[in-house]
């Protein structure tokens, strides 16, 4: 028997979607690792699954977030595909 019971953080007015039941809720009443939120509305909320996606994608697709292929500096990790580096630190 548990002597604390874990509380839920968040205020009553503040709308969640529950990645788990996959509900929209108001205040928390699930644990945080399993929602989305605050948001400030019931219908943002319910939204929460079409906003991720397309932040999501924005993310994938963004130049700045991806390596450049093929641009190899002194820079880059150690071990570099130089044949002539035989101790595999780029030297």
């Amino acid at each position: 028997m548990a002597l604390f019971k874990k509380r839920t953080s968040g205020k009553p007015g503040e709308w969640y979607y529950c990645l788990e039941h996959k509900k929209v809720e108001e205040g928390p009443e699930c644990p945080a690792k399993n929602r989305f939120g605050p948001y400030t509305s019931r219908e943002e909320a319910a939204h929460a699954m079409e906003t991720a996606r397309e932040r999501n994608l924005e993310w994938d697709t963004d130049p700045r977030w991806h390596d450049r292929t093929g641009d190899r500096t002194s820079d880059g990790p150690a071990g570099g595909d130089d044949p002539g580096d035989q101790d595999g630190f780029g030297r």
